[in-house]
């Protein structure tokens, strides 16, 4: 789940420090099985999870923070707001995320996906009441795709690295928390100022993405638990086939979708709204 983490520049500054002081240790954490072990080897590439004991940690307090607190909140936001309302708010979020997208369109040099990214952020801040309602993609056909810091480093040939889940973010990698790291530090947001008003402007959208991601991935999540003899390992796979899709281009995510977790990024499209 993308998360958009309310914070002040200097904050900010320190939380992208400590996100790319962390990634040698990360990457120190791998045992690579014995060479001569050819079966183990193959796992091991497929998987690259090399802290998998402490990743399946990490994912069992993450489905208890989920089934205490996330999906309830998600559940009761389904029930009491109305779809209608839903979908603005959706759409809201994804024009706020305008100014990342289109900078990572133009990092990798995609002027045509630019040119549809600020399209769609000019026609619906305005026809669209602030991005409210998706004109742009409802009259004109212009439709939302995701991009971000991680997409780009991988395109410009930053390898992933090791598979990380993080609770609440859920599933990343070091390539993808250094740019979780860097969009939090390019977000406008984080620079507009410091006051009370900001703080909660920020803390606002942070919680109201997390509920609406969340909200968008109850019948897939719940599916996973259900059907699946391990959500661990279902939901690894999904993810890194959906990061690979989406840094091909291969996929247009909506525009709120995110490279951590329980966004669109876990793997799967969202649901259609209820």
């Amino acid at each position: 789940m993308r998360i958009t983490i309310p914070t002040s520049p200097g904050l900010a500054r320190t939380a992208l420090a400590l996100v790319l002081l962390a990634l040698p240790l990360l990457a120190g954490c791998a045992e690579r099985p014995d060479p001569a072990d050819p079966d183990a080897v193959a796992e091991f590439k497929f998987n690259n999870d090399p802290i998998e004991p402490f990743n399946r940690t990490m994912y069992s307090v993450h489905r208890g923070i989920d089934r205490a607190v996330l999906r309830p909140v998600a559940v009761g936001y389904r029930e009491v707001v109305p779809q209608p309302v839903r979908t603005g708010i959706r759409n809201l979020l994804g024009n706020l995320r305008t100014p990342v997208i289109l900078a990572n369109d133009m990092l990798q040099g995609e002027p045509r996906r630019a040119g549809d990214t600020l399209g769609r952020f000019l026609i619906n801040s305005t026809l669209g009441l602030g991005g409210l309602i998706d004109v742009a993609g409802n009259q004109f056909g212009v439709r939302g795709h995701a991009e971000d810091y991680g997409q780009t480093l991988a395109v410009w040939g930053v390898g992933e690295g090791a598979y990380l889940f993080i609770p609440v973010l859920g599933p990343s990698n070091p390539r993808d928390l250094t740019g979780f790291g860097l969009g939090i530090a390019a977000d406008p947001l984080t620079w507009v100022g410091q006051g009370a008003a900001v703080d909660a402007l920020l803390y606002s959208r942070t919680g109201v993405t997390v509920v609406d991601t969340r909200e968008s991935l109850i019948d897939t999540l719940d599916a996973v638990e259900r059907e699946s003899l391990d959500s661990y390992a279902t939901l690894r796979s999904a993810y890194r086939q959906r990061r690979n899709a989406e840094i091909r281009n291969a996929v247009d995510a909506p525009p709120a979708a995110g490279p951590t977790g329980f966004g669109v990024g876990v793997g799967m499209d969202a649901p259609p709204p209820r």
